[in-house]
């Protein structure tokens, strides 16, 4: 793909490691024709002045207003992209009453093509519309629909993994809704791979995954069977992992171990596998997904719903695992990964502090579990980038310019910046809290503008 090389002048922020946000104040960032980025000028070099003329020049500057800025673009590492319709409603149900009665019939419509296309379309420029420019989503069992939902995202030009979904387990799964037999899902599961690698155009810019609903769903052979093809496939792997009580110790009784263990004696826990949720994974558990090179999906919000605790966020990466962000569309209400974010401190501060108040203050939470604005912005992007092992999310020479453009001054906009008032960080801080899909005025991805 070939973009037309473009120079930003303004100011950006991006954090290239936990904890640590960089301001790019009045910075010249050049891209290629690659989508990448060339270099990366501060204000205070003495080339700054000369790179600009030239970039001005060639015609190919573009110069931020003072309400503006750029970060990196956003990272959703867990999506359920045929629950689109129902984002933000039967949140009030149980889990199983809501798979069973309402999410399994939706995902069963995906059978008719044309009604696959049209959501996902949709689904796909919403996101992109609120800064999400690398997506990782779980399909649905039906195969035309899967490549269907890839061939979206390399229209639009959103990159992305997409897993058509593995359920043959008769126990867990409908007869309506799940593969006819073990190895129906596993010729399907390698037909999808071969597929999306040959959409035309493609060109590795959208991934096909090995998707295991998760272990509930699966039978020990399609268990099996789906790891061998992701040794054979180089595919990347993801699945649910310890997400609940019920899913935790469903396992647990099935095999005497937990998700992790599990999964990878299945060959399913690999470098690059993306869990989502791991709300009860215990220290033998992460030492296990480290040394695989694995990483999590933090879904903040829909654990709220359907999780039945918090995810130790702050112990997690005190560890060293790779962990990012996902809106777990449509458990978690909104397509926002900032949304998320927020989410993110909100629930660590709750795991912290407690939330009973018939329990005295020292009984109540847990010490030293918070996380704060910078390392949910880092979640966000560099982070969800990490896990995917990206060249991304991060505005450096080499890597990929996918970016978003954030306007203070945007209508409807909830973001107020005060001279004398507020820091650079501070802005950044009521970005985080505060911004919604207003504020993101364009969105690049590798360079290309996907959503103005």
């Amino acid at each position: 793909m070939t973009v037309t090389p473009t120079a930003f002048l303004g100011t950006a922020f991006h954090a290239p490691t936990r904890g640590k946000i960089e301001v790019l104040e009045g910075a010249l960032i050049e891209t290629g024709a690659d989508g990448r980025v060339v270099r990366v000028t501060p204000e205070d070099v003495p080339e700054h002045a000369a790179r600009v003329k030239t970039a001005s020049d060639a015609g190919r500057l573009s110069r931020l207003a003072p309400t503006q800025v750029l970060i990196p673009g956003l990272v959703d590492l867990h999506i359920h992209a045929p629950q689109f319709p129902q984002l933000g409603k039967n949140l009030h149900l149980p889990l199983y009453d809501w798979l069973q009665k309402c999410t399994f019939p939706l995902e069963a419509r995906y059978a008719d093509l044309a009604f696959a296309e049209n959501i996902y379309r949709q689904l796909v420029e919403t996101l992109l519309a609120n800064g999400t420019t690398t997506a990782v989503y779980f399909a649905t069992v039906h195969l035309p629909a899967s490549v269907a939902l890839a061939k979206t995202c390399l229209d639009l030009g959103q990159r992305a993994y997409v897993g058509r979904v593995a359920m043959d387990n008769p126990d867990q799964c409908p007869e309506f809704y799940r593969d006819a037999s073990t190895e129906d899902g596993l010729a399907l599961t390698r037909d999808h791979i071969a597929q999306v690698r040959a959409l035309p155009g493609n060109g590795g810019f959208v991934q096909p995954v090995v998707t295991p609903r998760f272990i509930p769903s699966c039978t020990d052979k399609m268990l099996d069977g789906l790891g061998r093809i992701a040794a054979d496939t180089k595919a990347i792997v993801q699945t649910h992992c310890s997400e609940s009580d019920w899913q935790h110790g469903y396992v647990l009784d099935r095999y005497g171990k937990s998700d992790t263990q599990a999964l990878a004696g299945f060959g399913l826990m690999e470098r690059h596998t993306v869990l989502a949720h791991a709300n009860f994974i215990s220290t033998s558990d992460m030492g296990t997904i480290k040394r695989q090179g694995a990483g999590i999906a933090h879904c903040p919000l829909s654990n709220y719903y359907f999780s039945n605790a918090v995810f130790p966020l702050r112990r997690a990466l005190d560890f060293g695992l790779n962990v990012g962000l996902g809106t777990d569309i449509s458990g978690g209400h909104s397509p926002s990964i900032i949304d998320n974010a927020r989410q993110a401190i909100a629930s660590s501060r709750a795991l912290e502090e407690g939330v009973d108040p018939g329990l005295s203050a020292k009984d109540r939470g847990r010490p030293g579990t918070r996380i704060d604005f910078r390392e949910a912005f880092w979640l966000s992007t560099r982070g969800g980038a990490e896990v995917l092992g990206l060249d991304a999310g991060v505005f450096r020479a080499g890597a990929a310019f996918d970016a978003v453009l954030i306007d203070l001054a945007a209508p409807g906009s909830n973001v107020r910046a005060f001279d004398g008032l507020d820091s650079h960080e501070d802005v950044l801080e009521k970005i985080v809290s505060t911004a919604t899909q207003a504020n993101v005025r364009a969105v690049w991805v590798e360079g290309r503008k996907v959503s103005a």
